[in-house]
Order: C-alpha cells, then sequence, then structure tokens
C-alpha cells in the first residue's frame, strides 16, 4: 500500500533499574517502545519510529551538490600543486643553507608527565556532574566530550554488579557517587565494563576477597565514551581504595 508506514528500529540493552530514563530519552527523540524483554541483571529494549522519506528535490539536489563539490577538489588540487612546485623553486640549495649562520636554540622546559586527577574539590564540572538528578542530563555527554582519556577520583559504591556475558570471572559494575549502593539516585551511571577483580587494583588496609553491590570505595579511574542510548558513562579503572 502506498500509504503504509515505513520504521526504522533500534535495539538497546540496559542494566536493570535504568529501563525508565532510557524509555524517556528515546521517547524524547521520537522513538516508540515495541516491546521490552527482563533477564536477571539486564533488559533488551525494542524501539521503532516511522521513517521520513527524502524528498526527490533534495536528492537531486544533493548529488547535483557531490558534482560541484568534485569540480572544487579538482581545481583546488591543481592549484595546490602549482604552488608547491613554485614553494620548491625558491627553496635555497643545500650550499646555501650551509653558509646561513644557525640560530641558538633555546630548551624547553618538559611538560610533567603526572597529569591532574580531577576531584569534586578542584572541579566545579565534576562537582555538579556527581549531583545531576538524572544520568541521562546532557552535563554527561558534555563531561564526556571534554575530559575523555582524563583520570577522575570520587567517593562512591556499587550500585550493581553482573557477570559479563557466559564469563564466571569478569564483570559489569554499575558504579554511583556516595554510599548509597543499589539506592543511589543522583549522579551519572558510571560502568566498568568486562573487568576481572584485578582490573580493579584494590588498595588499602584490608583488601576484601570479594566485592558486591553496596561496597563503599574511593574510585580513581579514567573518562571513556558517554552511551546516550543507555544513559551510561564509561570508565576505565585506575585504582579502587577500600573505605
Amino acid at each position: 500500500m502506498a500509504d503504509e508506514i515505513k520504521y526504522e528500529y533500534k535495539t538497546v540493552q540496559t542494566v536493570r533499574g535504568t529501563d525508565g530514563l532510557v524509555i524517556s530519552k528515546m521517547q524524547k527523540d521520537g522513538w516508540e517502545l515495541a516491546d521490552q524483554a527482563q533477564g536477571m541483571l539486564r533488559s533488551t529494549l525494542d524501539f521503532r519510529r516511522p521513517k521520513k522519506p527524502l524528498p526527490r528535490l533534495l536528492i537531486g539536489t544533493a548529488v547535483g551538490g557531490l558534482v560541484i563539490l568534485a569540480i572544487v577538489i579538482g581545481v583546488a588540487a591543481a592549484l595546490e600543486d602549482g604552488v608547491e612546485k613554485k614553494d620548491e623553486s625558491d627553496k635555497p640549495t643545500a650550499a646555501n643553507a650551509s653558509a646561513e649562520p644557525s640560530a641558538t636554540s633555546t630548551p624547553t622546559t618538559p611538560r610533567s608527565a603526572a597529569a591532574e586527577v580531577i576531584t569534586p574539590q578542584n572541579n566545579p564540572e565534576f562537582a555538579a556532574l556527581l549531583k545531576t538528578p538524572d544520568s541521562c542530563d546532557s552535563a554527561n555527554p558534555d563531561f564526556a566530550t571534554k575530559y575523555k582519556g582524563k583520570t577522575v577520583a570520587f567517593n562512591g559504591s556499587i550500585v550493581n554488579m553482573a557477570p559479563h556475558d557466559d564469563y564466571d570471572t569478569r564483570y559489569d559494575f554499575l558504579l554511583g557517587p556516595g554510599d548509597k549502593g543499589p539506592n543511589t539516585g543522583v549522579g551519572p551511571a558510571f560502568k566498568y565494563e568486562d573487568v576481572n577483580i584485578l582490573d580493579l587494583k584494590l588498595t588499602g588496609t584490608e583488601i576484601p576477597a570479594a566485592v558486591g553491590a553496596g561496597d563503599k570505595f574511593r574510585f580513581i579511574a579514567e573518562v571513556g565514551e558517554f552511551n546516550a542510548d543507555q544513559c551510561i558513562l564509561f570508565l576505565d579503572p585506575v585504582s579502587t581504595e577500600i573505605r
């Protein structure tokens, strides 16, 4: 039928407890929840939304634009080649270069290898991030984009701990700021994905034989990507101190 609605589909896996936030965010982007399957520790959410047809006029315009772009690139390449040849003819010969006096080089001061660790005390953005009431808040992707690869440190607890796929020794950890563990209600949904207990690099006076939801730590980690579909901010563990 000519008027039949065509849909595009997207499947999102979430950690149990974050389903509502993910569904709300997807609905704001025009997605409709089509199906929901809940497992012991994860949920699978299937979404759909009507496809937007591309007008024929727009398609023709795009093709024409590509042709014009190809012509412009060709002309620019030719001009650049001519400039490079002219520059080469203007370069001094090796003999002339050796006759010129050498400039005295100024030694540069090496930058310290120790990067500053971001904490709520020295970074107002991080302090505000830890108090956001919604893990889907725009502050999460903004922070991840600005500080990706940087090291952060904060007092937090394990919200959830689940085996990664079918492994008995590797886990996905959902972390939150503060001491409330599974009852954490503010701040980002931080995640360590596919790590074992040794990867946590536990430190402190008494190292436990096992860890679980509700345990409190001083997390030091490297900032990774923000998954907008799951509202998860990924971290890589650097060290984990018992509190």
